[in-house]
């Protein structure tokens, strides 16, 4: 048995062929006129009939360049905005999971700026440094025996 002597067992309705004349009448099934109706038509997602994409509309965020290549590739827009990296939040039922006596800093959870919040508690005695905390936060870890290095 050779692989073009392969049937397949299921019957597959081959697809409707429209738009070639035959049987159907002067539109084939496509309709009237229009874009749609032509041969080879078709057109992106998000054409609005020459009108600019949705997306096109909105103002640009930081990055977008107003042309390549001009003398200023990076010109800004009027709803350029300074985006800052925000501090991360830990609480600190977190710091369970870490052992007795381990000394923890921002680096060993790789993040630039960590500031402690009060919630949940800490069982266990830890070294702190480099990280910002809440008053709570900072009474809870002293009462737990933990300590701060700052």
């Amino acid at each position: 048995m050779n692989l073009n002597q392969l049937k397949s067992k299921t019957k597959r309705k081959s697809a409707k062929r429209v738009g070639r004349g035959g049987k159907r009448g002067t539109t084939s099934g496509k309709g009237t006129k229009g874009q749609k109706s032509r041969a080879g038509a078709g057109f992106k997602q998000g054409f609005r009939g020459g009108d600019n994409r949705l997306w096109q509309l909105f103002p640009k965020l930081r990055g977008a360049t107003k042309k390549h290549g001009s003398k200023r590739p990076h010109a800004k827009h009027r709803y350029f905005q300074l985006r800052h990296d925000k501090i991360k939040v830990f609480n600190l039922d977190f710091f369970n999971k870490f052992e007795d006596g381990q000394k923890i800093n921002p680096e060993l959870l790789t993040k630039k700026e960590v500031k402690v919040l009060s919630e949940g508690s800490l069982k266990k005695r830890l070294e702190f440094s480099g990280f910002k905390f809440s008053k709570s936060a900072r009474e809870k870890i002293l009462k737990s025996g933990s300590t701060i290095n700052e």
